[in-house]
């Protein structure tokens, strides 16, 4: 019965298009069947005939018709002779009237006229001459409508095409302009991802799976009079999983989740962002319990009135503006949690980040050596790789890479395996895979005088020999003098990931850097250019500690960073210039005095470092073996080491 039902539900939609067909064919049949000026069942004569049909006597009648057209009648005598057989009417449809034998046009009436006087007169007929006029008031109409119910079938046409997005570009969707772009993804919805395919991310995860619970069993929270959270937002670099993560709310909460970006509220209309906030929040109410996502919120969610020059800005402004309004203010409802991610949280108003409107900002962080390894495995799950790869080596070789990064790594590790023709993905590929994303790829081809090889031979050298020396600097893994990328060599150390960074560690850091320089002073009593990413490094690294973390004596503890971010629209210094002086003068001191630190330790390892060179010059790669044999083991060696490449 159910299924009966079902079936009696169904009714046939009902197309206007079929609608249009039907008129069409209604006037076209009235058209056919109501005869016009002709008559349809009477048969084609000739003028000649029709005078000597009247000769013979054989016409009871002639109804002349506007003047132009002749219906001939018969009489009853005439209709049953042969010469007249086919003449007798052809009608489908029954007539009160007698329907015409034949009928035929003629040239001028006078002359018609005449002819027929004078065969009357000869012959003695009582044949009958009428005159009658005809309109055609159904062709007549559909003629004078025809050109209105055209243009309005066109402008109905192009209008339809348009709203439905079928004119395409900026003018395609003029009807839907202010709708909201919103993708909706349900319970329905083909959505795979869920909690167990973000790895990592433990804090993360907690809160929004919280805000999934709030949806799924509201009354848990609000029977101890608590009230469900308005919205959440994601703060995090590039890359750690923030949009990943809305994903995964959207497969766990099996409630509807509208999914878009911030710049799809912009538009070159004005109003239009407005309006697609105002349609999107009554969508989302409409199917309450729901959840937004805005992805890259700082599109809209910029703070207001920085770029008073530019009067493009108000545009946006009434966007967010809307936004504000609709988050928390007279009128929303509770039901609706919106969730955002950006990675330019300083530069948000902050209107929009108060408590009532995001009420938790939760910050993704670039992901751990643990959170790694379970970000590998993740990834590592659709690749044929050997059984034997270890993954923690994977893990602690891929410091401060981001989750989209470890995607990457796999990708680029598999490639390179069917590059080679592997049947497998092994620890060497993801070693060439890492080494290609920081450094780039190898330029073996690229052409080196045997002077600049030498020069850069000694170059990574004194980096290595350094690094080797000072207690807190980095540990090398490999050093190479193959060109890759832009750099001519490069050189992987093996970093602690600190938490907390004293000062003694970065001069020993920026001591190691310095060592490629101090390396050409020492050897060939010459500098050139190839310092040059070191050099950018060193003096960002002294100029940190003078102006941002209060590390200098001379300056003292003191810092010039804002984290707001709104130094970045003001044209003025927030020191004088008698402290201008002083912060250069002290970051050039804390570079050169690492400068004469490097340079002695390689006077006194002169020796060490000639020998390293040359390894270095014979093979293109060395690695941490080669520098235990030269200069024994390493006394500042700990048990837990990670990985990063530096230039």
């Amino acid at each position: 019965m159910a299924k009966d039902n079902k079936n009696l539900n169904k009714k046939p939609k009902v197309n206007p298009y079929w609608i249009y067909g039907i008129i069409i064919a209604v006037f076209l049949s009235i058209q056919l069947f109501s005869g016009g000026f002709g008559d349809s069942s009477a048969s084609e004569t000739t003028t000649s005939e029709f005078y000597e049909y009247l000769r013979n006597g054989d016409i009871d009648k002639v109804e002349i018709i506007n003047d132009r057209i002749a219906r001939v009648y018969l009489t009853k005598e005439a209709q049953e002779l042969e010469v007249h057989k086919k003449s007798k009417p052809k009608s489908f449809l029954p007539s009160v009237t007698p329907a015409p034998n034949y009928q035929f046009q003629f040239g001028d009436l006078k002359l018609f006229q005449e002819a027929i006087d004078e065969i009357k007169n000869e012959n003695k007929l009582n044949t009958k001459v009428a005159f009658d006029s005809e309109q055609n008031v159904w062709g007549d109409l559909l003629l004078t409508l025809l050109p209105f119910a055209l243009i309005i079938g066109i402008w109905i046409f192009i209008m339809r095409r348009m709203s439905s997005g079928g004119g395409g570009g900026a003018g395609g969707q003029i009807f839907n302009i202010g709708k909201s772009k919103a993708k909706l993804f349900d319970e329905k919805a083909d959505i795979k991802t869920s909690f167990k395919d973000v790895a990592g991310l433990e804090g993360a995860k907690e809160e929004v799976q919280e805000i999934v619970d709030f949806l799924k069993f509201p009354e848990k929270y609000t029977a101890l009079g608590g009230k469900i959270p308005k919205g959440a937002l994601l703060v995090g670099p590039p890359g750690t999983g923030k949009t990943l993560l809305a994903k995964a709310v959207a497969g766990e909460a099996k409630v509807p989740f509208f999914s878009l970006s911030g710049s799809d509220f912009v538009e070159m209309f004005v109003g239009v962002g407005a309006s697609r906030v105002r349609d999107l929040f009554k969508q989302a109410k409409e199917k309450s319990p729901s959840i937004i996502f805005i992805d890259e919120i700082d599109a809209i969610g910029r703070a207001r009135g920085k770029n008073a020059m530019s009067g493009s800005n108000d545009e946006r402004e009434n966007t967010l503006n809307q936004l504000l309004t609709e988050m928390d203010g007279f009128g929303t409802n509770s039901n609706v949690i919106v969730l955002a991610a950006t990675n330019r949280a300083d530069i948000l108003d902050k209107a929009l980040m108060r408590a009532g409107r995001f009420d938790r900002q939760i910050y993704v962080d670039l992901p751990d050596v643990r959170e790694r390894k379970e970000i590998f495995e993740v990834h590592l799950r659709p690749l044929k790789k050997e059984e034997t790869l270890d993954i923690d080596f994977l893990a602690k070789q891929t410091p401060g890479f981001s989750g989209a990064d470890i995607a990457n790594v796999c990708n680029e590790a598999a490639l390179i395996a069917a590059r080679k023709g592997k049947k497998a993905v092994n620890k060497q590929d993801f070693l060439d895979a890492v080494d290609r994303i920081v450094g780039g790829l190898e330029k073996k081809n690229k052409i080196i005088t045997p002077g600049e090889k030498r020069a850069v031979a000694f170059h990574e050298a004194g980096h290595a020999t350094v690094s080797w020396m000072l207690e807190h600097a980095a540990p090398l893994v490999k050093v190479t003098i193959v060109p890759r990328g832009q750099s001519l060599g490069a050189a992987w150390y093996l970093p602690e990931e600190r938490l907390i960074v004293r000062p003694e560690q970065m001069l020993d850091e920026m001591c190691a850097a310095l060592g490629g320089r101090a390396a050409e002073k020492v050897i060939f009593d010459k500098i050139s250019t190839g310092a040059l990413s070191d050099l950018e490094k060193v003096t960002k690294q002294a100029r940190a500690m003078v102006t941002i973390y209060g590390l200098s004596d001379k300056v003292g503890n003191l810092t010039y960073y804002d984290s707001s971010g709104q130094s970045e629209y003001g044209f003025t210094k927030p020191y004088s210039e008698q402290t201008a002086e002083l912060i250069d003068k002290e970051i050039s001191d804390i570079i050169e005095k690492q400068y004469e630190r490097a340079i002695k330790l390689l006077e006194q390892h002169k020796d060490k470092l000639t020998e390293l060179a040359e390894v270095l010059l014979d093979k293109e790669v060395i690695f941490k073996d080669n520098l235990e044999k030269i200069f024994g083991k390493r006394p500042f060696d700990k048990k837990e080491i990670i990985a990063e490449e530096e230039e």
